[in-house]
């Protein structure tokens, strides 16, 4: 009898115990249901936005989840990605004006009827956002007349779009190689056409400002991309240094050192090709005066050019000719020589090939590059 009983109550006991874990179970599940639902009638919340656009720290510092944006010119006030797909029809290709390191240019007409250019970064330039907002706070702040203002820039999601002023007749690449597919708007007017010696002369005076400009801030900025189509040109034909998604911040006299691939063949500086990543004033100089040897003689850098049954860079090439005093036979032939002074052609390509010295230590720097050019071509 005492067995038997014995055995009812353990099985009255365990019933209890399991029948308990079964009540837990369910009033864990009720209540995570509950929850659930509540949330769901709740309104959603998002991270919240201070009014300069900025994420607050909610955010992930290398990740973004909601709109951001930063103006820093009094002509932008808030823009969001909404509208700047509307200005550009969704980034139709149909509007795309350049094809700058990172990314694509596009041409657009804001609702404030500021007319801009709209730099939209490809995935490979995307970097850390803290790093990224620094670098736009930097150059967002470059004020020069013979610099491209950065307006503001626009995030959402993984798309980065930079807004730049937008310069009116191209860049300089196009004036210098591709005149017969301009626009006529743009290749039509009073101005000499195709670019007269006066003309490419203010030009290069006015790459050698900006950049001196940037070489001589407290923290100097090196460009590290210097060519002809990061020359644009206004109504005035002055020029605007564009295209900073190379630049680096260095301090002083040092340099930057990155593994990431700088410069455009044909222009950058020989240290650049051979393996040296530092990123110095130095390699802006090298560059410029290419570009000043592409200005003189109308031809690509990158392009061999025949002289006497051989192939040689356009530089050599110019340089040799130099060698021979037969300077005024690099020049483009569509200046008229009747416009062309001797000493003043031999002295702007003796400033080229100073830039151009295969030793960094040997070319001056750009504020010296500014004073020779003053003094050699009025």
């Amino acid at each position: 009898m005492n067995q038997l009983l014995q055995i009812s109550l353990s099985g009255v006991a365990s019933f209890s115990v399991i029948s308990a874990i079964f009540l837990f179970v369910y009033l864990i599940c009720k209540c995570k249901n509950k929850s659930q639902r509540l949330e769901q009638t709740l309104p959603q919340t998002h991270p919240r936005q201070t009014t300069s656009g900025h994420a607050t720290d909610e955010l992930s510092s290398n990740s973004i989840t909601a709109g951001e944006s930063a103006s820093f010119d009094p002509c932008l006030q808030e823009v969001s990605m909404a509208e700047l797909n509307e200005a550009t029809n969704n980034f139709n290709p149909k509007l795309i004006i350049g094809d700058g390191s990172f990314g694509l240019v596009y041409k657009a007409k804001l609702a404030n009827g500021v007319t801009v250019a709209l730099k939209k970064l490809s995935p490979d330039a995307f970097q850390g956002l803290r790093e990224f907002r620094a670098e736009m706070e930097t150059l967002g702040k470059l004020r020069h007349k013979n610099i491209v203002k950065m307006l503001g820039y626009c995030m959402s999601g993984p798309d980065r779009v930079l807004i730049y002023e937008f310069i009116e007749k191209g860049s300089l690449d196009e004036w210098l190689q591709d005149l017969p597919s301009l626009p006529p708007e743009l290749s039509e007017g009073h101005w000499i056409s195709p670019l007269s010696w006066r003309l490419r002369v203010k030009i290069v005076k006015g790459v050698a400002n900006g950049l001196a400009f940037m070489h001589g801030l407290d923290t100097a900025i090196v460009h590290r991309d210097i060519k002809s189509s990061n020359v644009l040109l206004d109504n005035n034909f002055e020029a605007h240094i564009a295209d900073f998604g190379l630049a680096r911040s260095i301090e002083g006299a040092h340099s930057h050192v990155s593994t990431q691939a700088a410069g455009t063949m044909g222009y950058m500086p020989p240290e650049y090709r051979n393996g040296y990543t530092a990123a110095s004033v130095k390699g802006d100089v090298y560059s410029f005066g290419v570009l000043m040897f592409e200005v003189a003689t109308g031809k690509r850098p990158n392009w061999p050019v025949r002289d006497d049954g051989c192939e040689l860079w356009m530089v050599e090439w110019a340089k040799k000719r130099m060698s021979e005093n037969k300077h005024l036979e690099v020049i483009d032939t569509s200046i008229p020589k009747e416009s062309l002074r001797d000493d003043e052609v031999y002295n702007f390509m003796k400033v080229a090939k100073l830039c151009t010295s295969e030793k960094p230590k040997e070319r001056p720097l750009m504020s010296e590059v500014v004073d020779m050019l003053n003094s050699v071509a009025s």
